[in-house]
């Protein structure tokens, strides 16, 4: 698919074809894809969890409660290690930037492939991390449920560039 109309399909969707899995070919296309993304010096500190197994997500309620989120086919956990993860000279750590960048890198590849995802923050991190056994070092980030939408979604709408643009200086 050319890479503007990629851009222009991604959507958010909450409401899945669960008759539909997602082929592990594809999957690992999707996965490769967030593996490729930049990171701050190379660092790479990312990690994914995969999550199909049906007991595994229904038990991802009690992080997220919404259904189209749990009975989605697969779920994908986005977690950093912040240990390893380059800091800024003032202390900042990069390793949720690094992470975004890979979950949108998997997102607009899943775009690519047909599938639908859904970035997912309000979370109970502490519920995810318990269910999917997740070391205490390890920040969660992110999850998205991955999938092959059961409806179109019309886009939403976004600022002019007029409003987020500032040419030289504020």
């Amino acid at each position: 698919m050319d890479f503007d109309k990629v851009i222009k399909l991604r959507r958010s969707i909450r409401k899945y074809d669960i008759t539909r899995k997602v082929p592990d070919k594809i999957l690992n296309k999707i996965l490769n894809t967030a593996r490729l993304s930049p990171s701050a010096c190379n660092i790479q500190p990312w990690h994914f969890i995969v999550v199909k197994d049906d007991k595994i997500k229904e038990k991802l309620k009690e992080a997220y409660r919404q259904e189209w989120f749990w009975t989605a086919p697969v779920i994908i956990v986005g977690c950093v290690d912040p240990n390893i993860a380059w800091k800024r000279g003032d202390g900042v750590n990069y390793g949720e930037v690094d992470l975004a960048i890979a979950m949108d890198h998997l997102i607009l590849s899943a775009t690519n492939e047909g599938l639908g995802t859904c970035w997912i923050g309000a979370f109970d991190e502490k519920k995810v991390k318990e269910i999917l056994n997740i070391p205490s070092h390890i920040k969660v980030v992110a999850m998205t449920p991955l999938g092959y939408p059961a409806k179109n979604v019309p886009p939403t709408p976004r600022k002019a560039l007029s409003e987020i643009v500032h040419k030289d200086t504020w």
